[in-house]
């Protein structure tokens, strides 16, 4: 007999076991495919934002993850550019996310890829809900109206099987094969440029990098790398480093000088021990969309780019959580397929300036910048620009406020656009990340959030919350109250009925009772 499960999700990178997570705390049945047996000891994917550790923080592992850490706790997490090479006289070390700090619960977190990997395997190893198959391949997808087909085989057996889902879901990084098998094409930037990414040990690097403020990754801008970055990053303190850095379109392990390299773009000589040399093609890239019928792709699998500014494994884990409630809605009978499909509209657009604005302009810009000015050319005008650097960081970070006013599942305001473009504000704004507030409790919101809906209810009666009660109660949408006063600081939301989804996105704003309360419902929950 065929055996039946909610969801198959395909990949157990940190995305799909994410949403193996999210899906197994809210009672879904998953099996999860994937074909290595341990997470691949690369480390990759370090910095986790602060949005990120909310996501651990409902998730229930979020000391766990704090306790995976490799570098010592309080050691910060940030970096610096400097001109040339890391000896250069000029450097500025911009402010990182604490520039965002109060809009979001949680502080942000630096760790190997595969430690925050464990943890979300430790964790979906406690939910009975759900099944992994590690050593396991997905071979064939096959989907009609009523659900999909899973053909499965052991990568070093001869075992092979098949299960049926009502979703499929694949996690499965940037060669996806379910993105392939379901038709799904890519659109983006190929720079046609070979990367290469070394992972080695050094003591007399962390020696020579003591001339800097303590910091997590080190880049040198060169005008021969043509925008690229050159950069160190820290997987631990002491001796354990990561380098990216563009290498020539020949490059193998054994043609070339990466010791050499390091040097270079350190700016001394220091002895090394190489634990991995790989390779990565400079390419930004994301699907046109991200569901076809009853299957959908997430992370990797929908958006890929090169390790700018650590929004990959952050977008990613992003995915995992918009989708998992929407997945979850609708198996559970409270959401429509309307729900579903605004995961592809809210998520993909996001990464598309993501990818085009954050990532693809800022090479260009520096490209540029290294074309104009230098201290050889023209010194006094080299400093009066480059002192503005820094400030041009901040405005990365601060104008990064993705947000999804366009949705189609969110009363958002008139011509409103789901963007990854913004500005963090305190204000309760529909389609917006609510931000943490302190109740007269001494409690924070966030603490009173959990899988449910919220309706956050300042000062108001109790005619107006039993409005959307009803509304609620009468599509089987679960929905937490959670009164409080107007003042003490809440009045910052500027306004006093504010219904937030379980992923904490606002979704409407209001001061008094709305004409239908059950239309507002219906509608977040892609009913109306």
């Amino acid at each position: 007999m065929t055996k039946k499960y909610q969801v198959v999700i395909v990949g157990g990178g940190p995305v799909g076991v994410g949403l193996a997570v999210d899906l197994g705390l809210r009672g879904i049945s998953c099996l999860l495919i994937e074909r290595h047996l341990q997470p691949q000891r690369i480390p990759k994917g370090q910095s986790l934002g602060q949005r990120t550790l909310e996501h651990f923080h409902f998730w229930g592992i979020e000391k766990e993850l704090r306790a995976a850490r490799v570098m010592p706790k309080e050691y910060p997490i940030g970096g610096l550019a400097a001109w040339g090479n890391l000896m250069s006289d000029y450097w500025y070390a911009p402010p990182g996310r604490e520039v965002v700090r109060r809009h979001f619960y949680r502080d942000n977190e630096r760790l190997p890829q595969y430690q925050t990997e464990g943890v979300l395997r430790a964790k979906m190893a406690t939910l009975p809900s759900v099944e992994s198959r590690f050593g396991w391949m997905m071979d064939k997808i096959e989907q009609d109206a009523n659900g999909v087909r899973v053909s499965l085989a052991e990568r070093d057996g001869g075992a092979k099987e098949t299960v049926e889902a009502d979703y499929v879901v694949g996690c499965d990084g940037s060669h996806s094969s379910v993105r392939e098998q379901v038709g799904i094409t890519r659109g983006g930037a190929n720079h046609d440029q070979v990367m290469v990414l070394a992972v080695f040990r050094s003591k007399e690097l962390h020696e020579g990098l003591k001339r800097f403020p303590e910091r997590s990754t080190y880049r040198a801008m060169d005008k021969a790398a043509n925008g690229y970055w050159q950069f160190f990053g820290r997987v631990d303190v002491g001796e354990g480093f990561f380098f990216h850095a563009p290498v020539p379109p020949d490059t193998t392990k054994d043609n070339y000088d990466f010791h050499g390299l390091l040097q270079k773009v350190a700016g001394f000589k220091f002895k090394a021990e190489f634990d991995y040399v790989g390779f990565w093609d400079m390419r930004i890239a994301v699907a046109t969309s991200y569901q076809v019928g009853r299957v959908f792709i997430a992370g990797d699998a929908a958006h890929s780019h090169p390790p700018y500014g650590g929004y990959g494994l952050n977008s990613g884990l992003e995915d995992a959580r918009n989708l998992g409630w929407k997945l979850a809605a609708v198996l559970q009978g409270w959401g429509g397929e309307e729900l579903l499909r605004s995961y592809s509209d809210e998520r993909r657009l996001i990464f598309e300036e993501i990818g085009r604005d954050f990532i693809g302009k800022r090479i260009e810009f520096e490209r540029d910048f290294m074309a104009k000015y230098s201290p050889e050319k023209d010194k006094a005008e080299f400093e009066r620009e480059w002192a503005k650097m820094s400030e041009k960081g901040e405005e990365r970070v601060s104008g990064y406020e993705p947000n999804y006013e366009g949705s189609t599942v969110i009363w958002g305001p008139v011509g409103g656009i789901s963007t990854a473009h913004g500005k963090h504000m305190i204000k309760a704004r529909a389609g917006h990340h609510l931000t943490p507030r302190t109740l007269s409790s001494g409690r924070d919101v966030y603490e009173e959030l959990d899988s449910r809906f919220a309706l956050i209810a300042l000062d108001v009666d109790d005619a107006k919350v039993r409005a959307f009660e009803a509304a609620a109660s009468a599509s089987k949408i679960l929905l937490k109250v959670i009164r409080d006063s107007y003042a003490g600081g809440r009045e910052e939301y500027e306004s006093k009925l504010i219904l937030v989804r379980p992923d904490q996105y606002v979704v409407w704003t209001g001061d008094s009772l709305p004409g239908d309360a059950a239309k507002i419902m219906t509608k977040v929950v892609g009913l109306g």
